[in-house]
């Protein structure tokens, strides 16, 4: 495995764990989650951002293990989706299509791969200074979306709906204040409507999830429930998109994950993602009982993958998010929400006395509780009563001098 994910990670070294695999994982921190010193695997010291020293690290693993499979994670940009794949190529192990796989990792790229497909997008226009991203806006007209061309997690994207919000996020952007250097930047129409989330493997639309948000300018994700609550014409025009998108990109092996939102018009693609979407794996194995890292798995090892569908329940997940800055002076409640019938996980991301300065993106979130029942309504009671045992206090940061 290469990189680290406190979201899907764990659930990668389980299952290899489950398969009788030996899982080495290469890593430019090793130490940053625990999951890596769980017994049977193995963490190695790694540049992640260097793809010759991971194949100079996986030839020498070579002369050790014989290397099944590789799977990876991206940090804050997907980088390491491309790089996977490339290790894939390199070594004649099951893979994405690395050209696939870039093209989804440039939303510039992918968003002219799309128009040229005829699927429906959000106007959009390329920035790379102030003066383009204020012509691009006044083209499009306000309120717009400004966001990296490349990245993940929501992170640089912003809903500006005036002037000084556009000027303000443009200053961040380009201020090195997201990577460290100037990006270039996507000016883009806001499509207004519910958020949907399609899971893929291969050509198959496994799941559709339906995602709240906190309020703007920010896309902080409060809630998530799988499946969407869609009729019948409402999910055949999703799958039917989801599968023009990996047409276009020419991407269609393993795990995926598009994002639309539902407009006046239709389904409207907001993003294609070559990889399993944080937290996805969970609601989509408790809705249908389909595992969707075991079988991403089973796939990259040349294995038979079964994809059938066990149950049908209503999964949904509450994301902890503070609501101001400074320490965290308490939280509890983890047992109290966890004895509540119906709930599935209750995990807190961080412990008392640690600083929180919020971002505005997925870096946000403090815990979740995720629960699952026969229908919608008795899963959301179910969440409602477990958010409701949880409680937690920020006290402000001491002020200077005092």
């Amino acid at each position: 495995m290469v990189g680290v994910s406190g979201g899907n990670g764990p659930l990668y070294t389980q299952a290899a764990q489950r398969l009788g695999l030996h899982q080495v994982t290469l890593a430019a921190d090793p130490t940053q989650y625990d999951y890596l010193t769980a017994k049977g695997t193995e963490a190695i010291r790694s540049d992640t951002d260097n793809l010759d020293a991971l194949i100079r690290q996986c030839s020498q693993l070579r002369a050790t293990y014989d290397i099944a499979g590789i799977v990876g994670f991206p940090g804050l940009d997907e980088s390491i989706s491309v790089t996977v794949s490339k290790l894939c190529r390199h070594f004649g192990l099951s893979g994405p299509n690395p050209a696939s796989v870039e093209r989804c990792c440039d939303k510039l790229t992918q968003r002219q791969l799309l128009a040229e497909a005829g699927v429906p997008i959000p106007a959009y226009r390329l920035a790379e200074n102030a003066t383009e991203v204020e012509s691009s806006a006044a083209e499009i007209g306000l309120p717009v979306i400004v966001k990296p061309a490349m990245g993940c997690g929501s992170i640089g994207v912003r809903l500006c709906r005036n002037v000084d919000e556009l000027a303000e996020h443009t200053t961040h952007l380009l201020g090195g204040n997201v990577w460290g250097s100037s990006p270039r930047i996507l000016v883009e129409e806001f499509a207004q409507g519910p958020l949907y989330v399609a899971n893929l493997m291969g050509n198959e639309v496994i799941g559709i999830t339906a995602y709240e948000f906190g309020p703007p300018p920010h896309f902080v994700v409060h809630e998530s429930t799988c499946p969407a609550p869609l009729i019948d014409d409402e999910h055949q025009r999703i799958a039917d998109a989801s599968l023009s998108c990996l047409r276009a990109v020419g991407l269609g092996w393993g795990p995926s994950n598009i994002e639309f939102r539902w407009t006046k018009r239709g389904p409207v693609v907001i993003e294609i993602n070559p990889r399993l979407a944080i937290g996805e794996p969970k609601l989509i194995r408790l809705a249908y009982g389909v595992d969707l890292v075991n079988e991403h798995i089973k796939l990259v090892i040349g294995e038979e993958w079964d994809l059938r569908k066990r149950h049908s329940q209503t999964a949904a997940s509450r994301i902890l998010v503070p609501d101001r800055d400074g320490i965290l002076d308490w939280i509890d409640g983890e047992s109290r929400a966890a004895a509540v019938p119906g709930v599935a996980e209750v995990e807190f991301f961080i412990e008392p006395k640690t600083p929180i300065i919020r971002k505005g993106d997925i870096r946000d979130k403090i815990g979740h509780v995720i629960a699952a029942s026969p229908s919608p309504a008795q899963t959301r009671t179910i969440l409602q009563h477990a958010v409701d045992s949880i409680g937690w206090s920020i006290k402000p940061f001491p002020t200077l001098g005092g």
